[in-house]
C-alpha cells in the first residue's frame, strides 16, 4: 500500500525519457489513489507537445553541457548550478519518500541531493547500454531498474541493486482494431501501410532518405504512409508527397500513437529505447536506422530486434544508397516475411514494466 506516499519523478528533455516516466506515474496514480506525485522536468522539454499532463509539475533550469570551451557552454555550467539549487528547494519543499530518475544529466542533481538528504532513490535505464549519468549515479542510488537483461552486465558492481523491469509504456498505447485505425487516417485496407518516424523531435536524415527511397519505387499506388516529420521538415515533406502523388498522412507530432502503430505493416524508425519498447509492444516488423551520435545506445537497442529476426538494421550512412528502397520493396512484395518478422516476438519475454517499476519504487 502507498499510505499517502510522496513520489518525485525527474526526467530528461526528450520523449524517450518523459514517456516512460508518464507510464510509471500513470500506473502509480491508478493503483494508489492517495499517492502524492510531483514530476520535475527541464524547462526546454517537449511537454508543450504532451496534451494530457495531469501531475503537479516543477521545472529546473539545467542545460546540456559540452566538453568544450565557449560562452554557450559557460552559460550551461551556470544553469547546471542554478538547476542544482532549484533541485534542493524542490526536495526540501516537497519532501518525497522516493525519488525516481529517468536518466540524463538533468537527473544528476536531484538524485545526488536526495541521496545526501537520505531519501530513497531509484534510477531507471531505458537503453541497453546505460548512459553516463546513470553509470555515475549507480553508486548513489538504492535501486537500479533496467529495461533489458543485457544491461545487467554494465552494472556488475551493483548486482544487488539491479532489477529488470522493462521500459514503462504510456497507458493509452494499446492495440486498436486495424479497421478503426485505418478509418482514423482515412486509409484503405488494400494497401501496404508504412509508419516513418525519427524520434520525438523528428529526423531530417530519415525524412530525406525515406523520401528518396520511395520516390523511385515504380508503383506508388501499392502503399500508403504515416510520417511523423518533426517541426522543421513538415512543409517540405507535405509538398514532396504531393508531387509524388503518394497517399500519406503527415504529423509534426502525433499524441495518439496507438493508431499509427496499429495501422502499419512496417515501421521505419530511429531506435531510441522507448521507440523499441513500443515496437515490441505492438509486435511490428521494422527497418531500424540507429542515430549514430548517441554513445552507441541506438545500435545496441536495434540489435535486440535484429537478433530475434523482427528488425532490419540500416546504418545512417547508408541512407544515401539504394539499400532502404530495396528493403522497403522487398517487404512490400513479401507478406510472408512480414508475418514471420511479427511472429518472432513470441521468442522474447513480455514484461509488465509499468507494474514492475511501480513495485520496485514503492518497495523502497
Amino acid at each position: 500500500m502507498s499510505n499517502g506516499m510522496k513520489v518525485l519523478a525527474v526526467t530528461g528533455l526528450s520523449g524517450g525519457h518523459i514517456f516512460p516516466a508518464l507510464g510509471f506515474l500513470d500506473t502509480l496514480s491508478n493503483k494508489y489513489k492517495d499517492i502524492d506525485i510531483l514530476l520535475v522536468l527541464p524547462k526546454k522539454s517537449i511537454t508543450h507537445q504532451v496534451k494530457s499532463l495531469k501531475y503537479k509539475l516543477n521545472y529546473i533550469s539545467i542545460s546540456s553541457i559540452k566538453l568544450s570551451f565557449g560562452l554557450r557552454n559557460f552559460r550551461a555550467i551556470l544553469r547546471f548550478f542554478q538547476g542544482s539549487w532549484e533541485s534542493i528547494i524542490i526536495l526540501l519543499t516537497f519532501r518525497p519518500d522516493v525519488v525516481v530518475g529517468f536518466g540524463s544529466l538533468f537527473c544528476i542533481p536531484m538524485i545526488l541531493f536526495a541521496w545526501l538528504f537520505r531519501m530513497k532513490t531509484l534510477i531507471h535505464e531505458q537503453n541497453v547500454i546505460p548512459g553516463r549519468a546513470n553509470r555515475f549515479l549507480a553508486k548513489f542510488t538504492d535501486r537500479i531498474a533496467v529495461s533489458f537483461r543485457q544491461t545487467c552486465d554494465y552494472f556488475k558492481d551493483y548486482k544487488r541493486k539491479v532489477v529488470i523491469t522493462g521500459n514503462p509504456i504510456r497507458k493509452e498505447l494499446k492495440k486498436i482494431d486495424k479497421h478503426e485505425a485505418l478509418d482514423f487516417f482515412g486509409f484503405t485496407s488494400d494497401k501496404f501501410t508504412i509508419l516513418v518516424m525519427g524520434g520525438s523531435l523528428g529526423s531530417h536524415r530519415i525524412n530525406s532518405g525515406f523520401l528518396r527511397a520511395v520516390s523511385v519505387i515504380p508503383d506508388k499506388s501499392r502503399f500508403q504512409v504515416v510520417h511523423l516529420t518533426g517541426l522543421a521538415d513538415y512543409d517540405l515533406l507535405e509538398n514532396s508527397y504531393g508531387d509524388l502523388n503518394i497517399n500519406s498522412r503527415l504529423f509534426n507530432f502525433l499524441g495518439p500513437m496507438q493508431y499509427a502503430y496499429s495501422v502499419c505493416d512496417l515501421v521505419v524508425s530511429r531506435t531510441g529505447a522507448t521507440t523499441i519498447a513500443e515496437i515490441i509492444l505492438f509486435g511490428l516488423a521494422a527497418i531500424l536506422i540507429p542515430y549514430p551520435f548517441a554513445y552507441r545506445h541506438q545500435i545496441a537497442n536495434a540489435k535486440v530486434l535484429q537478433t530475434i529476426g523482427s528488425g532490419i538494421i540500416i546504418q545512417d550512412s547508408e541512407l544515401d544508397s539504394d539499400i532502404l528502397r530495396e528493403n522497403i520493396e522487398n517487404l512490400i512484395n513479401n507478406p510472408e516475411r512480414i508475418k514471420a518478422m511479427r511472429s518472432s516476438y513470441d521468442n522474447i519475454p513480455r514484461l509488465n514494466a509499468n507494474d514492475l517499476l511501480a513495485e520496485a519504487a514503492l518497495s523502497l
